[in-house]
Formats: structure tokens, sequence, C-alpha cells
């Protein structure tokens, strides 16, 4: 902790439906703590009534009584002076206000500027390397280290492609996964927040590619048989039900983290396609129902006013302005499924096809809150405690370029988010 801060961790957004959880799972990982000493940590927002809420509900849920009497800080995200006053408490801000591309610029800047270090839950490609584009340099002047995507979005694939590779104990070469969603009884949904940020970024399309060229990179040598890309649907012998691309920010925030590996560590680069198991075809249809309404709404602006003011009636339930129930979360789980081949050690991978095989798995609880909460926290924690594994220089970074030498694996491990070996690497 910066010298002469109260706090190790802030939650900015302590309020919102995310923010709730983030809440939880930081007072539980405060209660418990094999840090060097007790953490230290408080709640953020524009209402204090509402931060004392959540943390009563969290008192309540917890059976800790003392977090009722926890200090607030009062932060808008369109007041500098007040964000850079929270900053200035806290040694690492956990931001939850989103959607990232309207909010989040506020909070990198003033944590650059004042020397504190961020992570968020961003599921946005445009945001995340905008600001790597824009605010690397500053942070990494100021030893600060802004990560983005530390939810489900995008740790699970991130570092679920380092645990492939390192148990692979040669040289992995490729890598696709499949998402699959478990819902309960009770079935699953999600927050409205969710779908304006996937609606947004479908429309802009366009920028995210200008954005990507104005970095200038070389594309990243192919090692061994090049990855095939797979159709918009396809059926999967593995997982006996069909799958389409994963929408999600996964394949960016991997490649980014592959890149900065091959870069800067000199590590092969590992190919990467992620995709969703979707189930039968009666899904498949539904989805391409959906999906084709949503790229068309998406290309005007009435359309995309409509899809973010109706969000539950063309998502057909699952995004919903109330968000998932309690019971909904209970009874949701995922698991990320990694099929991965390479070759053996002291095989040049240049030469032949891949002749290895290996099958790991990332599960876990609810993706959408329960998840990404446990992840934000832990990656957050990673930065306070293990400063020393995290690279030599501040700046913006995916997940797995700046824990790639941490334990935030066995941290996730720990706190139910379980990284496993399914099939061990076979010829």
């Amino acid at each position: 902790m910066a010298i002469g801060r109260p706090y190790d961790l802030i939650i900015f957004g302590a309020s919102g439906f995310t923010g709730q959880y983030v809440v939880e799972a930081t007072a539980r990982v405060a209660s418990e703590t094999d840090g060097p000493r007790q953490l230290t940590w408080t709640v953020a927002g524009r209402n204090r009534t509402k931060l004392e809420e959540v943390l009563g509900r969290a008192a309540s849920a917890l059976g800790i009584p003392e977090l009722k009497s926890k200090e607030c800080i009062i932060c808008d995200i369109n007041d500098p002076l007040s964000l850079a006053a929270m900053c200035q408490q806290g040694s690492v801000i956990l931001n939850c206000v989103g959607p990232y591309r309207f909010f989040g610029e506020p909070v990198v800047k003033a944590c650059v500027e004042n020397g504190t270090h961020c992570v968020d839950i961003s599921g946005e490609p445009q945001f995340l390397e905008g600001m790597q584009l824009k605010y690397d340099y500053q942070a990494a002047e100021k030893g600060v280290y802004i990560v983005g995507s530390c939810g489900f979005d995008s740790i699970p694939a991130d570092m679920g492609v380092l645990f492939t590779r390192n148990q692979l104990k040669g040289t992995l070469t490729a890598v696709e996964s499949f998402v699959l969603i478990k819902p309960g009884p009770e079935g699953a949904s999600f927050h409205e927040g969710t779908w304006q940020s996937a609606v947004h970024g479908l429309s802009d399309q366009d920028n995210l590619r200008k954005l990507r060229r104005q970095f200038g990179h070389k594309p990243l040598p192919v090692m061994g048989t090049k990855l095939t890309r797979r159709g918009s649907v396809f059926y999967s012998d593995a997982l006996n039900q069909y799958a389409i691309p994963f929408m999600g920010s996964d394949a960016s925030v991997v490649k980014r983290t592959q890149r900065y590996l091959h870069e800067n560590l000199k590590e092969s680069p590992v190919q990467y396609g992620a995709y969703a198991a979707v189930g039968g075809i009666g899904s498949v249809i539904l989805l391409m129902v959906a999906g084709f309404f949503l790229w068309c709404f998406t290309k005007c602006k009435l359309g995309r006013n409509l899809l973010v003011k109706y969000p539950e009636f063309f998502s057909f339930g699952y995004f919903t302005r109330q968000g998932p129930t309690k019971k909904q979360m209970e009874g949701t789980s995922f698991s990320l499924t990694f099929f991965g081949e390479g070759y053996p050690e002291d095989v040049d991978p240049q030469q032949g096809k891949p002749s290895v095989k290996i099958c790991t798995q990332v599960r876990g609880p609810e993706p959408g809150y329960i998840a990404t909460s446990i992840a934000m926290v832990q990656a957050a924690v990673t930065i306070l405690w293990e400063h020393k594994s995290l690279p030599s220089r501040g700046g913006v970074y995916s997940p797995g370029a700046a824990f790639s030498k941490t334990t935030l694996i066995e941290r996730l491990n720990k706190y139910g988010i379980e990284f496993n070996v399914i099939s061990k690497p076979e010829a």
C-alpha cells in the first residue's frame, strides 16, 4: 500500500448490480486474508445511502456486522476532483462503473495521474485497447498497473491458456476453448449493462479496426500448423452439441497477452479460437434469429436506442433491467474447456504437424457476477501482495500479461474458480 493511504482496495460503483457482489467477495477475502497483514478496503460511489445499503446487505449475508460502520467515499464519474480524491486514498481501485466505453476513461486517467493501480471487468475490446494505446506510457512512468478485463471476460480464458501451456511441458501452439453456461432450475439471465456493452460494441466495429491500426503491430509468428477458423455455426463432436464463435472479448484479450509474452519475454505465441457451446438445433435457430435482429438494429441510432430500451424483448428474456435473481445465480455455473495441441520438448514446432494434445478446463459458479467478482478481487489482491512478480514496468496490461508470473491461478482455485487437467498430454 502506498504510504499514507488508508485503504488497500476501493470498490468504485459498489452500489451497482455487479458492485454489490464485488463488495461481498472483498469482505470474504478481507476476513480470511493470507497476506502480510489485514486487508483494508472501502466502497465509493455517488449516493451514500445506496452505499450504506450495500454494506448492510453484505453484513447480513456474511455475518460481519462491522461492515455497516465502514466509511463511504462519495465520488462522481463526472467530477475529476472527486475521482482524484478517491484515488489518493487507495492503492488499487476496483472499477465497477460501466459501460466502460462511456465511463471508464476518467477512472483510468485519475488512477494514472495519482499513482493508483486499477482493475476493471470490461469485456469491451475498444475500451481496453484504447486505454492501452493512450495511457500505457504514462502508467509506466508512474509505476501504475492498469489491468482490464479482470472478470469472466476474460480471466478464465486468458489464464486458462497459460495454465494449458504450463501443463503441456512442451510447446503449445494452438488452443480452442468452449464456454458452457449451465443454468439451474430457475434458468439464467444477465443484467442489461452487459447487453448495452454488446450493442455498442457491435455498432462500432469500424472504429475498433481503425484503433488497432494505430498500434502498428506486426503479425505474430505462427508456430506449428495454422489454426483453422471455424464457421459461424458448427457441431462439436467433443462436446456433442452445436457451437458458435464466442462474442465476448476473450479472443482479443488472449491475443494481447500472447503478443506481450512473445515481444517482451520471447515466449512462443499460442494461436487461439474462442467458442460458445449452445446446445441443440433449437438453440441454434433461436440464436440465429436474435443475432439477425441484433446485427440489423445496431446499424442505426434508432435501432440501437430500441435495443437498449427493450433489452428483455430483443434478447428473449436473457437480459433484464433487474438482472438475475439470487436463486438463478445460485443454480448457475460455467465451464470453459480448452483443447490444445503442440509439440513435445526438444521437437522443433516448425517441423511437421503437432503431435501432442491436451485438454484442460476452468469451471466455477455463476459467471456474470459471482465468478466475475471473485476474479476481480483476486486480481486486485495479486497486484497488492505480489507486486514483485508483476511486469518490471507499470503500464496497461491484459490479465495474462500482468499475472503470468504470479500465483493468481492458485488464488482463484482457493475461492472456487478451479483450473483442472482433463486429459494429460498424449501423442
